[in-house]
């Protein structure tokens, strides 16, 4: 349960689980246990109506599923395929520049009539996707016959036809096929790895960022960009925190929102500075966010994810232990806080030795924004933000034999005999037995329905409620 009340739910039910019931819908990929590196999913969006949710990899590549109405669900079908990045080699900096898609952002399609565009990134570069359908063809029996009309062959094997007439093609239906055209490529800004893209709710600018700066594009522009942040110091010696995401307003074209190292996140208005290193508003959290005294704090504090909620009232922020959610007018401390892997606290040194304290886990929200989800080592947890009941859902093989979710209980145990004297309970894991390399960091939500997508290492699995 959170450790900070809701000052928006009132009293909240203790119950372990929400009042949404999530069956199993599908798996894409294999359940093999043998995969490669370039197979993890590194990235899972939904586009803004739903229909379309696309995956990236290790590998750079994206592939798009489109939803398919059935009789009793929503299934995903394969729409397209393609190779978005490249490895690359940076030869002033004897740098290899992984392939590897870190972020996905859809245009808006009520914008873009038929088509469908996406911005795809890799350490260094963006590029804009167009995703076209095409679904007919030209008669190749008119378009022969013009040919022979033009170039003045016999045109006794076509009597039906007045020869002196040179007939218009006519057009035929086929079977749709999906074409990837890739339209600007944004490269050559950032000299740290990017971290975020975010669309701007103008349809028409964006902005990318790395750990010291955040530039500003316009989609039709790809030689220029505008620096809107810089937080590098003179003299890197100096440097005291990074900026670790970066997301614009759903409503207002103007006001951007960063988050940093330190776990503070930073509001910015483009009307009051071209260089908006001077922030309108910082928020901060200082209940729990001045215990210095323990060791890991800094680095269980470091913010991994930033998004506004749709209705853009509130901030959501993920980082290693919480997700924590800010009103925009109440800059001291988060109204709602929300404790994801509590259990693991009492390890903290045994994650900080094997390096799992760095990992970074996202979040996604519902449409209406009353869910949140988030994922952890195993498991992924489902926030109702009305009643504050969370629940835990564990991902594994025996998921799709399930057909439903079941929330789990982590129980912790103080010894190892004491794991050996009962065993768990059917809806129980022991902490222990949590393997902590199968990791859970990408999570979507459909924006229309209660229906998501939880990446688990080269695996996506569909859920609906």
């Amino acid at each position: 349960m959170s450790s900070r009340h809701s000052i928006l739910s009132g009293i909240r039910n203790n119950s372990s689980s929400t009042d949404l019931n999530w069956s199993f819908v599908q798996v894409k990929g294999t359940l093999e246990d043998e995969f490669s590196d370039a197979d993890l999913i590194s990235c899972v969006e939904f586009n803004s109506t739903g229909q379309l949710l696309a995956c990236g990899d290790k590998g750079g590549r994206i592939v798009i599923f489109q939803g398919n109405e059935g009789k009793k669900t929503t299934e995903y079908d394969l729409y397209s395929t393609f190779q978005s990045h490249e490895a690359e080699f940076d030869y002033l900096k004897s740098l290899e520049i992984e392939e590897k898609i870190n972020k996905i952002c859809w245009l808006d399609e009520s914008k873009t009539a038929a088509n469908h565009f996406m911005l795809t990134t890799n350490d260094k570069t963006i590029k804009l996707w167009k995703l076209s359908e095409k679904d007919k063809r030209i008669d190749d029996s008119f378009s022969n016959i013009n040919r022979n009309f033009i170039g003045g062959c016999d045109t006794t094997e076509y009597p039906e036809f007045d020869h002196t007439e040179l007939r218009v093609p006519k057009m035929m239906a086929t079977e749709p096929t999906i074409r990837s055209n890739l339209r600007r490529i944004f490269s050559n800004a950032h000299s740290f790895h990017i971290n975020s893209v975010s669309i701007n709710s103008d349809q028409e600018t964006f902005i990318s960022s790395d750990e010291l700066r955040i530039n500003l594009w316009n989609l039709d522009i790809t030689n220029e960009s505008f620096v809107i942040v810089d937080i590098k110091p003179s003299n890197m010696a100096d440097l005291s925190e990074v900026i670790s995401a970066a997301e614009f307003h759903p409503q207002h074209c103007n006001i951007f929102a960063y988050s940093t190292s330190k776990g503070s996140i930073k509001l910015c208005d483009m009307r009051e500075a071209a260089l908006c290193d001077h922030y309108s508003k910082i928020f901060r959290d200082t209940i729990n966010g001045s215990d210095n005294s323990n060791f890991f704090h800094e680095l269980i504090t470091v913010i991994s994810d930033l998004k506004f909620t749709n209705s853009g009232r509130y901030m959501i922020t993920r980082d290693y232990m919480t997700v924590n959610v800010w009103d925009l007018n109440m800059e001291r401390n988060p109204i709602e806080t929300y404790e994801v892997h509590e259990y693991l606290r009492g390890r903290l040194g045994t994650l900080y030795e094997n390096e799992y304290i760095f990992d970074k886990f996202e979040f996604s929200l519902s449409g209406n924004d009353n869910y949140i989800m988030t994922g952890s080592y195993n498991f992924f947890k489902i926030i109702d933000r009305n009643s504050g009941q969370e629940s835990l859902f564990e991902i594994n093989k025996d998921v799709v034999k399930q057909k439903h979710l079941r929330p789990q209980k982590i129980t912790t145990t103080n010894t190892t005999t004491d794991s050996f004297r009962r065993k768990p309970k059917k809806d129980e894991t022991f902490v222990d037995n949590i393997d902590l390399n199968r990791r859970i960091y990408h999570t979507a939500w459909n924006p229309n329905q209660n229906l998501i997508a939880v990446a688990s290492t080269k695996n996506l699995f569909i859920f609906k409620s």
